[in-house]
C-alpha cells in the first residue's frame, strides 16, 4: 500500500512545473542593495503576473513567480540560479540589475544551457561581447542610451567636457561609447577631467572639485542611486553646474530624482519616466491598474519588470505554455510586446530589445515638491542600434 502512494508522488515531483498546470518565473535581483529600483520593479512584475493570470494564464497554465536577492555579487547570483532550478524547479529565469552580475548570469545561461531574460543590466556585453544564444535583454543598452544623450549633447555645440561615472562595467561602458560616439560628430572635443569613484562611495566634494578646477563647458554624470545624490547637492552647494550644461544616464528616473526634492537639478539633459504626463493610450490603461493595486505611482523600474514578465508570457504563448529552453529562444527572436511605452520587438540579431526611453530636461515642480522632466520625447530603441554588419563583429559567431 505504501509503494502505492509512493510510485505516483516520484512520478509528479519528476515532472516540470509547466506540466502540473504552473509555470515557474525565477527571478533574481540586488533587492537590499537598490531597493529604490527593484523594490517598484518587484511591484511591477507582480501586476503582471496577476493579469496574466486572470487573463486564464498561459494555454491555461498560472504564471508562478520566485524571487531571490543576490546579494549584489555574481557567486550569489549564480548560487541562486542553481537553486531556483533544482530546489523550487522554475521554468524560465529573469533578472539582474548591476552590469556585472547580468554579466555571470549571462554565462550561467551558456554553460548550463538554460533561458535567461536579462531585465534590467544595462551593459552591452550582454548581448554582444559576452552574448550567447540563450541570453536575451530587455531594457535598453547602455550604447542605446547614451546614443540617444548624445544626439542631444552635439546640439550643444560644448569643446570641453568633464565626466563623471561609477567605477565598474555598465559606467565605464557607457564613458567609452560616449567618448567614441562624440569624438566621430565633434573631432575637436576635449575630455579635460574624469572622475570615477566605487559604486556607493563616492567622496562628493573631492569629485566636485576636481570637475570644477577642470573648467569643462559641459558635464557627462553617469552616476545614479546615493551616488547621484551626493553628487548633486554638493554640486550645488560649490556651484558646479552654473553656467555648465550636463548630460546625464537616468538622472530623471523618480527613484533616483525624487529623493533629491528642492535640490533637484534643473536644465540637465537626461533620461527619465515623465509617468505624470506621457498621453498614450498604453500608459494610461497601465497607470490606472498600478495605482489602484498599490495605492502608488510607477517608477523607472516598475516599467522594467512589467514588461520583463509579459515579455516572458508572449515568448511562452507563442510555444503555448512550453518553457522548453530551445522553443523559448526561436519564440523570443523577432518577438513583439505591448508594453506601457509601446510596441517592442526583441532583435534576432543580437537578442536586444527596442525598448526605448524618455529624453528631456530636468525642472522643479513647485505644486509636487520634487524635480520633474519636461519637454521630452520618446526615443524608440530600435533608432539608436549600430548596424547589422557592426553587430555582427561585435557579436560572437557562436552566440546565434
Amino acid at each position: 500500500m505504501q509503494l502505492r502512494w509512493t510510485l505516483p508522488l516520484l512520478t509528479l515531483a519528476a515532472m516540470p512545473a509547466w506540466a502540473q498546470g504552473v509555470i515557474k518565473i525565477g527571478e533574481i535581483n540586488s533587492y537590499k542593495a537598490q531597493p529604490a529600483f527593484l523594490e517598484p520593479y518587484k511591484k511591477g512584475m507582480e501586476l503582471a503576473v496577476e493579469q496574466v493570470n486572470a487573463a486564464g494564464g498561459i494555454a491555461g497554465k498560472k504564471l508562478e513567480l520566485i524571487v531571490r536577492d543576490d546579494n549584489a555579487t555574481p557567486g550569489d547570483a549564480v548560487r541562486a540560479a542553481e537553486e531556483l532550478y533544482t530546489r523550487e524547479k522554475i521554468d524560465v529565469l529573469t533578472g539582474s540589475f548591476l552590469s556585472h552580475v547580468g554579466l555571470a548570469l549571462t554565462d550561467y545561461a551558456k554553460q548550463k544551457k538554460r533561458f535567461f531574460l536579462a531585465s534590467e543590466t544595462l551593459t552591452d556585453k550582454v548581448v554582444w561581447a559576452n552574448g550567447n544564444h540563450y541570453t536575451y535583454r530587455l531594457r535598453g543598452s547602455t550604447y542605446m542610451q547614451t546614443a540617444m544623450l548624445v544626439e542631444e549633447a552635439l546640439k550643444l555645440k560644448k569643446k570641453r567636457w568633464a565626466i563623471v561615472y561609477p567605477n565598474y562595467e555598465y559606467g565605464q561602458s557607457a564613458v567609452a561609447t560616449f567618448k567614441r560616439l562624440m569624438k566621430e560628430k565633434q573631432p575637436d572635443i576635449e575630455f579635460v577631467a574624469e572622475q570615477a569613484p566605487a559604486l556607493g562611495k563616492i567622496d562628493a566634494g573631492s569629485v566636485v572639485q576636481a570637475l570644477a578646477d577642470a573648467k569643462p563647458d559641459a558635464i557627462f554624470n553617469v552616476l545614479f542611486a546615493t551616488d547621484l545624490g551626493k553628487f548633486v547637492r554638493e554640486g550645488n552647494t560649490r556651484g558646479l553646474f552654473k553656467g555648465r550644461e550636463v548630460v546625464g544616464l537616468l538622472t530623471a528616473e523618480p527613484e533616483y530624482l525624487d529623493p533629491l526634492k528642492k535640490e533637484a537639478p534643473v536644465g540637465w539633459t537626461v533620461t527619465g519616466y515623465p509617468w505624470y504626463s506621457i498621453n498614450t493610450p498604453e500608459h494610461a490603461v497601465f497607470l490606472k491598474a498600478y495605482q489602484a493595486r498599490f495605492k502608488d505611482y510607477p517608477r523607472l523600474g516598475t516599467i522594467v519588470g512589467y514588461n520583463a514578465i509579459q515579455s516572458i508570457a508572449a515568448g511562452l504563448r507563442k510555444t503555448n505554455g512550453d518553457p522548453d529552453t530551445e522553443k523559448l529562444i526561436a519564440a523570443f527572436k523577432g518577438l513583439e510586446v505591448s508594453t506601457p511605452f509601446g510596441p517592442i520587438t526583441y532583435r534576432a540579431q543580437d537578442n536586444q530589445s527596442t525598448m526605448g526611453a524618455y529624453i528631456g530636461k530636468t525642472a522643479y515642480d513647485s505644486k509636487l515638491g520634487r524635480g520633474v522632466l519636461v519637454d521630452y520625447r520618446y526615443a524608440d530603441g530600435k533608432n539608436y542600434q549600430p548596424s547589422d554588419d557592426e553587430v555582427k563583429k561585435l557579436r560572437p559567431a557562436t552566440a546565434n
